[in-house]
């Protein structure tokens, strides 16, 4: 007995090495393209050159930053197309409320194809998959059109509102509440006086945290990650309307703009406050239903 008792322990631990080894390097191979994009954001353009990949700071970051930010240097080739407070500024007032208005209002569309029951219920799920099918590049042209007719291009409303119908983040919700979500919560509150609105706001919302977090993790990245279409419905260019991705593409897509510190430094700048926003959202994932309620 003890004998296959250390056997086993000694297969538990093997197993559970070989799992942590393939982690690590999972990790690895995920962490290190971001290490290396900021290690040569410290770094100038002769030493990415000369010496390639490098897994320690370089000396160059605040000149970098000179670079980026200065007028006066390069005859503010940087400048007429980057400024990095105004690029947070735009793509968090977008990424922001497009982030709200996702999670929100998909998950209510979630809560009432769960709790309720009504005629069209198993077609308004159908027609929801269906449209998840519709890439965003099929119907952009005539959005654009659409857009222009009521004369709602060139600001952020276009960008924002769409946000409310969110195909594949209702699924993922619907999902989640079909499996996890008690109906009988929901049936103790209307017999206590609640409000249906109210029963989803202080009941149902506190259960559905974790799907909440990722889904707002997800819906962030993606509206904050937008090029397409914000360059297709903001046409005046004006640099106090450009996103984040606007301003690192037109640093990246110019070919008088050379110094690659600069431009590591530019793409690094930009995927802090994703970073940020994953750190805080992200102890939701690992939480249960059971602990939300």
């Amino acid at each position: 007995y003890n004998n296959s008792n250390k056997a086993y322990r000694r297969s538990i631990m093997i197993h559970s090495t070989i799992r942590f080894i393939v982690c690590l390097l999972l990790t690895i191979i995920c962490l290190l393209p971001i290490y290396i994009i900021i290690i040569n954001s410290t770094r100038d353009t002769a030493d990415i050159i000369a010496n390639g990949v490098a897994f320690l700071p370089g000396g160059s970051l605040f000149d970098n930053i000179g670079k980026l930010n200065d007028p006066t240097i390069q005859n503010g080739a940087y400048t007429d197309t980057y400024n990095v407070l105004i690029g947070y500024r735009n793509s968090l007032i977008i990424a922001g409320f497009s982030t709200v208005l996702t999670v929100f209002f998909s998950g209510l569309t979630a809560y009432g194809l769960t709790v309720y029951d009504f005629k069209l219920k198993k077609f308004a799920t159908t027609f929801i998959l269906a449209i998840m099918m519709i890439p965003t590049q099929v119907v952009s042209t005539g959005f654009l059109q659409f857009m222009v007719k009521i004369k709602l291009y060139d600001n952020y409303l276009p960008l924002i509102l769409p946000a409310i119908a969110a195909p594949s983040v209702v699924f993922f919700m619907l999902q989640y509440m079909r499996s996890s979500f008690p109906l009988d919560v929901v049936e103790a509150a209307r017999i206590d006086g609640c409000g249906e609105f109210r029963t989803f706001l202080q009941i149902a919302l506190p259960i559905f945290k974790p799907a909440f977090a990722v889904q707002a993790i997800f819906a962030f990245v993606a509206s904050w990650n937008n090029y397409y279409t914000p360059s297709m419905l903001l046409l005046s260019g004006k640099l106090e309307q450009k996103t984040m991705p606007m301003m690192v593409t037109a640093i990246l897509s110019n070919d008088k703009l050379t110094d690659f510190g600069v431009r590591y430094l530019a793409i690094t700048l930009s995927i802090i406050p994703v970073v940020v926003v994953y750190l805080i959202l992200s102890k939701y994932i690992v939480k249960g239903v059971t602990l939300g309620a």
